[in-house]
């Protein structure tokens, strides 16, 4: 690119406003009643200097600050249409989602599975538009940054005349004092300013660091978003639910199935109802209140040598109480107790019956989490399991499904094959029905008995994003503060003969640094400093 070249001999980049040796302006056609912009110092960025290939044009789009703002707005917007309906982590973990939304929410919930609203935090393209914004705030900062670095690092003392007129207060002066640079710097040192002198020319400055406090504040958001999007790797995060039956044994999910865990024994207790202390509070609920719920368990861990297919060689490896608020950690995994369930149906034992005779044919009993397909008897008598359904209702066309896999509405359709009959009789159970189709059944399936289980339920965390999310939110409360608490402000002085210009500039709380100005100028005997923007008549003329 070409370069510009300046009156003082200073060779500054294309796209450069303000020269970068003695500040004059290079924009053509500026008005010398416009206070300067001194944002950037008018040092020239990427993405206004380069626009000729593609990287050229993705970094310039990612650049603009509108469009940062824009992906900040879509992302809160896809957030909060994401809060409408609860999300399919929050819903019952053995049901459809596709059917749960929109039989819950109808069409709009219908709506809201097929465009993915269901699983947002897990979705590609919600993932797609937090590393948009990661890259906008990457790119913005650096092009920036650099610019923004160079002209601070490497500005002069001496400043044109143009310059420090331009600035937006600005004081002038007709002295005969020959002492006054002495007074002024006096002065300056102990307001805290750091001094620098270039002959006549004085240049007072602190509190830079403040500048840096949004440079600050997006590294600490890219990390922040660098964590929320390690979520999405495998290894990095976990957040499973695991349901463990007493006297059961369950592989934990999140593990590779390298851990499994036993649960021994579930216990609930409740307070006391006669107890004085929580009596009143226990009445005011209406009823027994829960006073803790832990789970007995045993962990192990898969035999490494254990061949791939087959019934896993577990190791014993430790035994805990998990309570509420007292997780059970191990292996950077934490099992935590958030529910339970009680009475959970089991096993359903059931008896054979002549139904004209009423004697018994013989017992049978059927897993409902692993039922058979057939069950013999004595004398030889066979039971056939022709179809189940855990969780019975009848669809709207009229024919019977299951809404999960859990037994809590079981309903079975036997078969019934026996020595005395040439043809198989069908029976349809559910709890409180006993159907026969035909209504000509020799033989009568009843319940004779119900076997139910407590069961526990656990959380399986896992984060190794944590770190980036403290790390980040920390950094970026460091950048609030820096760039909020503390200003970046300049004073530059210069002296020809009996003239004295006072210019100064800071990036914020311009009331109170003006403030600051008139008490150094009036306590050495300078004019007091006007503010271009309000106290010049083509100002007050706008207003």
């Amino acid at each position: 690119m070409s370069d510009l070249r300046c009156a003082c001999g200073q060779q500054n980049p294309k796209g450069t406003a303000l020269c970068g040796a003695c500040g004059k302006p290079l924009e053509e056609g500026s008005k010398e009643e416009t206070v300067l912009n001194m944002r950037y110092e008018g040092a020239a960025r990427r993405s206004q200097t380069y626009n000729k290939t593609f990287i050229d044009h993705i970094w310039n789009f990612f650049s603009s600050v509108k469009i940062g703002i824009w992906i900040i707005v879509i992302l809160l917007g896809a957030s909060s249409l994401g809060t409408i309906f609860p999300q399919e982590m929050y819903i019952p973990p053995a049901v459809n989602p596709a059917e749960h939304y929109e039989d819950e929410y109808g069409v709009f919930g219908k709506i809201y599975y097929e465009l993915g609203f269901h699983n947002l935090y897990q979705s590609w393209w919600y993932l797609l538009i937090m590393a948009a914004l990661a890259v906008s705030l990457t790119i913005a900062s650096v092009d920036r940054f650099f610019p923004l670095y160079r002209s601070l690092k490497n500005q002069r003392v001496r400043k044109h005349v143009h310059f420090m007129k331009r600035q937006r207060l600005v004081s002038e002066s007709q002295i005969v004092d020959s002492a006054i640079d002495e007074k002024l710097m006096k002065r300056l040192k102990t307001k805290k300013y750091n001094v620098r002198t270039d002959g006549n020319a004085i240049l007072a400055e602190k509190g830079r660091f403040a500048r840096w406090g949004p440079y600050v504040n997006h590294i600490g958001l890219i990390i922040f978003l660098i964590g929320g999007m390690l979520r999405f790797f495998p290894g990095m995060f976990v957040d499973e639910q695991l349901w463990v039956r007493e006297g059961e044994t369950e592989v934990i999910p999140g593990t590779g199935g390298e851990y499994y865990l036993e649960n021994h024994q579930f216990l609930l207790e409740m307070y006391d109802e006669d107890d004085e202390i929580f009596q009143d509070a226990i009445q005011g609920l209406g009823g027994e209140v829960v006073e803790t719920y832990e789970s007995t368990v045993t962990l192990y861990q898969r035999n490494a040598n254990s061949p791939v297919g087959s019934v896993p060689d577990l190791e014993e490896v430790d035994s805990y109480q998990i309570r509420v608020n007292d997780p059970f950690k191990f292996d950077s995994f934490a099992l935590y107790q958030v529910s339970y369930k009680l009475h959970e149906f089991n096993q359903m034992m059931f008896t054979l019956e002549n139904e004209e005779t009423g004697e018994e044919m013989g017992e049978f009993s059927v897993d409902l989490f692993n039922p058979d397909e057939q069950y013999e008897l004595s004398n030889n008598y066979v039971i056939s399991l022709k179809d189940y359904f855990p969780n019975f209702y009848i669809n709207d066309d009229g024919v019977p499904g299951t809404q999960t896999r859990i037994p809590d509405n079981p309903a079975f359709i036997f078969q019934v094959d026996s020595p005395n009959q040439e043809k198989s009789e069908v029976s349809f159970l559910s709890i409180g029905q006993n159907f026969d189709p035909e209504e000509d059944n020799t033989y009568t399936i009843r319940l004779s008995g119900l076997e139910t289980k407590n069961v526990a339920g656990l959380t399986v965390r896992k984060d190794y994003t944590l770190p980036f999310l403290i790390v980040g939110g920390a950094i970026f409360m460091i950048g609030l503060v820096q760039g909020s608490h503390w200003t970046h402000r300049r004073i530059w002085v210069l002296q020809e003969g009996n003239s004295v210009i006072v210019s100064a500039y800071t990036n914020k709380n311009w009331f109170a640094f003006r403030r600051e100005l008139v008490q150094l100028t009036e306590a050495i005997g300078l004019e007091q400093p006007i503010d271009r923007r309000i106290d010049t008549p083509s100002a007050k003329g706008k207003e």
